[in-house]
């Protein structure tokens, strides 16, 4: 088997804690990568003067593969998002948010099991933004949508279910107000849904989307959607299973650009708890999980993810954001010993 090296964004916050903790949790799952460490966001800036260095670009260019941890985003001024910035230099066009219901994982429901694919480079995150008066007392923002993009995150998306045995592609928009844009979306998905007869097809307007994700999630099987609400739509689904702290995240890019895949965790820094040794690496470890299946290293991503998931089952080894009465440590040596 070869052996990948994957450049290791560790991140701010609590990102070196859940990252030691991830490292250890592949390994003994029998995970075979070669960790490159390299800096990104605030602790880059401290270190660097720059919250992306070139040589963290060059890292991931070279190993066209990489696991990150959260980082820090000033709101309002500084520096512009390091994810969205990597995603566009990387071209990490489809983002893939699994989400499901995890024993032991408090939550109001039950049989959550489904995924969103996101668009990941286009719509309003794509920063063409301006003020429109000298006095900067109007600002905007242009949303691209292009038939380009959306047309291969949706063949990703249909894609992505025949591999999984998924059986349903719910296509979402805003085309009754957006006609234009998000129509175009929605053009093309019907279009591609007929290549995929095997598949069944719909969609649905996002403000009804939200709502019957929160009546009845378990409706809906795979979703497909643009950038914007595909951010937010996949926070949601998230609370649905017990918060970002317990979802993954795969950032996969086009072949025609290198292939490069991050994988990540998507919640934040929490800085209140940094150094403490009480975070919970959770969303990281199952986002290695998927870096380890995308390597085709199946059997140490099954490992993985069973000993996550046996260790979350009991209080006494989940940690305390989960009701539980674990730190880092021994929740870590739990999912280890349980991998087993």
């Amino acid at each position: 088997m070869t052996r990948p090296t994957a450049s290791l964004i560790e991140g701010d916050g609590i990102g070196p804690e859940i990252a030691a903790a991830t490292v250890r949790a592949v390994e003994a799952a029998g995970g075979q990568v070669t960790w490159e460490r390299v800096d990104a966001g605030a602790g880059a800036v401290d270190k660097h003067k720059d919250p992306l260095p070139q040589a963290t670009i060059d890292s991931i260019k070279q190993n066209q593969l990489a696991l990150k941890g959260p980082l820090a985003t000033p709101s309002g001024g500084g520096y512009r998002s390091v994810n969205v910035t990597l995603r566009q230099q990387f071209d990490l066009y489809a983002n893939v948010r699994p989400v499901r219901t995890i024993a032991g994982v408090p939550s109001r429901y039950t049989d959550v099991d489904l995924v969103i694919v996101r668009e990941n480079t286009e719509d309003l995150y794509a920063g063409v933004e301006h003020y429109v008066d000298p006095r900067r007392t109007a600002a905007e923002s242009i949303a691209i949508i292009t038939k380009f993009g959306s047309e291969r995150v949706i063949i990703y998306a249909f894609e992505y279910a025949r591999r999984h045995g998924r059986k349903k592609i719910t296509l979402v928009h805003k085309a009754n107000i957006l006609k234009m844009s998000n129509g175009l979306f929605l053009d093309c998905g019907r279009d591609i849904a007929k290549r995929y007869p095997d598949i069944a097809f719909d969609d649905m307007i996002v403000d009804a989307t939200a709502m019957k994700l929160v009546l009845n999630p378990e409706r809906f099987d795979v979703i497909v959607t643009m950038n914007l609400f595909g951010d937010i739509l996949s926070d949601l689904t998230a609370g649905l299973v017990g918060g970002l702290g317990v979802a993954p995240a795969a950032n996969i890019g086009s072949l025609d650009s290198g292939g490069c895949a991050m994988f990540e965790a998507v919640h934040g820094t929490a800085p209140d708890i940094a150094g403490k040794g009480i975070a919970n690496p959770t969303g990281l470890m199952l986002s290695a999980a998927m870096l380890l299946d995308y390597v085709e290293q199946r059997e140490a991503g099954d490992r993985l993810r069973k000993g996550v998931y046996a260790a979350l089952a009991a209080a006494e080894t989940r940690t305390g954001d989960l009701g539980g009465k674990a730190n880092t440590e021994q929740y870590t040596d739990a999912v280890i010993r349980l991998m087993r």
